[in-house]
């Protein structure tokens, strides 16, 4: 008889999927842990090149998260003008500038981080997962949001009930190996169209490869 998904033993189904990302660098680009802050606050919703393209002459004019505090949102404009909602994300670094302070008060907890302006609970997993800090949860970006119910690992379409049902199968420890390796996943083979299902390493169990045979 074949298993449930809750059956299954998903740690082992998805140690391939580990070990085929297991060396993989985030695509953002940063230097230490405010500039990982920024970057990923401004990539919401827009592509990683095109913050890794503002970011560097950003950084080079706001080099510390101090610096970034005493500037103005005008003085800040120019550096991001090319980020698809600018204003908004500009608004909240300042503010979150101000209220941090320094580059070493930016806080390693999941509710701290949440409490900061631009930062919810998949920014703040994906902050504590590039810091290797002690993660509190999963990450789920629209990449794992679209790949996770596909696979089978979670139903439904609501982020924190999906990240719930994945903390709930695999151990705290795998939990940010499991996020980065669905998002890889998704970026490279599990797209949203003409997904490449025949090079995916977990198509011996994905129930979407499974139902388009």
């Amino acid at each position: 008889m074949q298993k449930s998904k809750h059956e299954r033993n998903w740690l082992e189904s998805l140690l391939p999927l580990f070990k085929q990302y297991k060396n993989m660098k985030h695509p953002l680009e940063y230097q230490n842990r405010y500039q990982l802050v920024v970057v990923v606050i401004l990539s919401s919703r827009t592509s990683d090149k095109s913050v890794n393209v503002a970011s560097k002459k950003l950084f080079q004019q706001f080099p510390t998260l101090a610096s970034l505090s005493i500037t103005t949102i005008e003085e800040l404009y120019p550096f991001i003008k090319s980020i698809p909602g600018f204003r908004k994300k500009g608004t909240w670094l300042i503010e979150l500038a101000k209220q941090v302070k320094s580059d070493e008060d930016i806080p390693r907890r999941q509710k701290e981080l949440t409490t900061l302006p631009g930062i919810g609970r998949k920014t703040a997993n994906v902050i504590m997962s590039e810091s290797g800090d002690t993660m509190e949860g999963v990450i789920v970006d629209l990449h794992v949001l679209r790949v996770a119910p596909r696979i089978g690992l979670a139903t439904g379409t609501n982020p924190e009930k999906i990240e719930k049902q994945m903390m709930e199968i695999f151990p705290q420890k795998y939990w940010r190996q499991l996020g980065m390796s669905l998002t890889f996943l998704g970026r490279e083979i599990c797209r949203p169209t003409n997904p490449k299902c025949h090079e995916c390493p977990m198509n011996p169990v994905c129930e979407y490869f499974k139902s388009n045979q």
